[in-house]
């Protein structure tokens, strides 16, 4: 079992929910690239992650897709069939991912007779809620920079005295977590780079410096 990564590890499942969860739970590898669930499809499971991460997407008509949000260890998704609804997402494994799953009456079950992990699973949602509109609010108010700075800078962590992003991003997945063409990005990147502000290695981001208020 993976650890969870520290920015999400309040919003994990703990040893006891997991082990709660698996009582009836069933087990299954997926593969990189794979789709794992379809905005729009009707199912009574959820998924927890046991290893790996996924992303979670939305695809127009043309196939662009805005990635939404990233998941990892202990993470969970598909809570949402609780009401019966259709998935309101779809989900694709960025690495090869190891998942626990839960039927829609076994998870209903946990949460009725565990009112501490009805309470998470309730923050939780708020929480995504709130990470909704901070990216209704972006792709509103900032321009294409105002979102790249934004999503850099809430994905790096300090190590040892730097901020680094620890992720390894390529320039397509950064234009579909902030709505833009690939060209846009390397743009923006080769003006950070130039300026000194960012550098690249190996697809690890560092931020040397402030970035600028504008591009």
């Amino acid at each position: 079992m993976e650890t969870p990564d520290p920015k999400t590890a309040a919003d994990a499942l703990d040893d006891d929910e997991l082990r709660a969860l698996s009582a009836h739970a069933t087990e299954q590898t997926y593969q990189k690239s794979v789709v794992v669930v379809n905005e729009g499809d009707q199912s009574n499971t959820i998924f927890i992650i046991l290893s790996g991460r996924v992303k979670v997407f939305l695809r127009n008509a043309e196939g662009r897709e805005m990635v939404i949000n990233v998941l990892g260890p202990r993470e969970y998704f598909g809570e949402l069939v609780i009401d019966e609804g259709a998935r309101s997402a779809s989900i694709a494994t960025l690495e090869t991912c190891r998942f626990m799953i839960v039927t829609k009456t076994d998870f209903k079950a946990l949460v009725v007779t565990n009112p501490d992990f009805a309470l998470k699973l309730i923050n939780r949602l708020m929480q995504r809620v709130r990470a909704l509109t901070d990216n209704i609010r972006s792709l509103a108010l900032l321009d294409v920079y105002g979102r790249v700075a934004r999503l850099l800078l809430e994905l790096a962590t300090e190590q040892e005295g730097r901020l680094v992003v620890a992720e390894k991003l390529t320039q397509q997945d950064i234009a579909e977590r902030v709505g833009a063409s690939r060209e846009m990005i390397s743009r923006i990147f080769k003006d950070l780079v130039t300026g000194g502000y960012i550098s690249i290695e190996h697809k690890h981001i560092t931020i040397n410096r402030d970035l600028p208020q504008r591009r």
